[in-house]
C-alpha cells in the first residue's frame, strides 16, 4: 500500500492512458461508454424479453442490472491478465512496483463502469421503473466488485507470465460465467439439480446485490454482504499471495 502512495501520480497517469486508448480515434470517444449499456438493451431486450415477458417485469432494467456489473469485471480481470506483458518494456528499464499495472487496470474499467450507469439512469427513466431510496447504497456491491477484480486481476496477472494460453482459456471460463450468471434469465429457471452450478459463481452473489438495490428495491440482508466480504477476501489473499511470490522472476519470462 505503502508503494501504491508513493507511485499514485503514475498509477493515475496509466489510468488516464488506458482510457484514451480505448476510445482513441473514435468519433464519439468516451460518450460510447454511455451508449454502449443503452445499445445492447436494445438489441438483448427484443431478443429475450419475448421469451421471459411473463416471469420479469420491466426486463430491460433487469438486463442491465446484471450485464453492467458483469462487464465490470469481465473487462477488469481480461486487461489486468495482461498488464505485465503489455509493460514489459518499462518494467525492464526501471524499477516501478508492478502490481500497479493490474491495479490500473481495474481502475480504469471501475471508471468505463461508472461512465456507463447514465446509461442505465436513462433507461430507467424511459420505462418508468420505480426508483427507491436502496438505489442510493448500490455503490457497496461495486465497491466489492472492484476488490473481487482486483484479486482476481493479480492472479491472472501472474498466471499469464508464465502461462500464456490462460488468455485463451480464461475466455472460455468468461463464457461459462455468462451463462452461469442469471443475467437475461430468472434464476427461478434453473433445475434444482444444477443451482449448485449458480452457487459456485462468485459473480451471482454480486449480481445479486447490485439488481436488488437497482431493480428491486431491497436493502440486502447481511448474510449476503458477508457472502460477498468473504469471497473478496479469498481472492484478494490467492491474488496478492501468487503475485507476490512471483513477481522478483517475472523479468525472467517477459
Amino acid at each position: 500500500m505503502k508503494e501504491i502512495f508513493e507511485y499514485r501520480a503514475l498509477l493515475i497517469e496509466l489510468v488516464k492512458r488506458d482510457i484514451k486508448k480505448k476510445y482513441r480515434r473514435s468519433i464519439l470517444g468516451i460518450l460510447w461508454s454511455m451508449l454502449n449499456p443503452f445499445l445492447i438493451m436494445l438489441i438483448m431486450a427484443m431478443v429475450f424479453s419475448s421469451f421471459f415477458k411473463f416471469a420479469i417485469a420491466n426486463f430491460p432494467v433487469y438486463l442491465l442490472t446484471g450485464q453492467l456489473i458483469f462487464n465490470f469485471y469481465s473487462e477488469a480481470t481480461s486487461t489486468a491478465m495482461g498488464s505485465i506483458l503489455e509493460n514489459a518494456s518499462l518494467i525492464k528499464k526501471v524499477y516501478v512496483p508492478k502490481h500497479i499495472f493490474p491495479i490500473a487496470r481495474v481502475l480504469s474499467s471501475c471508471v468505463n463502469f461508472v461512465l456507463s450507469l447514465p446509461g442505465l439512469i436513462l433507461v430507467i427513466i424511459i420505462t418508468k421503473a420505480p426508483i427507491k431510496i436502496s438505489i442510493l447504497f448500490s455503490i457497496i456491491p461495486v465497491i466489492y466488485v472492484l476488490f473481487f477484480c482486483l484479486g482476481i486481476g493479480l492472479l491472472l496477472a501472474s498466471v499469464a507470465v508464465y502461462f500464456r494460453d490462460m488468455f485463451h482459456l480464461y475466455g472460455v471460463l468468461l463464457t461459462a460465467m455468462t451463462y452461469l450468471t442469471p443475467l437475461f434469465y430468472p434464476k427461478e429457471i434453473v433445475p434444482e439439480q444444477y443451482m449448485f452450478l449458480l452457487n459456485l459463481n462468485p459473480m451471482v452473489y454480486f449480481v445479486d446485490l447490485f439488481r436488488d438495490m437497482v431493480y428491486y428495491g431491497k436493502i440486502p440482508t447481511l448474510d449476503e454482504h458477508l457472502n460477498c466480504i468473504f469471497i473478496i477476501i479469498i481472492s484478494l489473499f490467492i491474488g496478492v499471495v501468487t503475485f507476490n511470490m512471483n513477481k522478483k522472476k517475472f523479468i525472467l519470462h517477459i
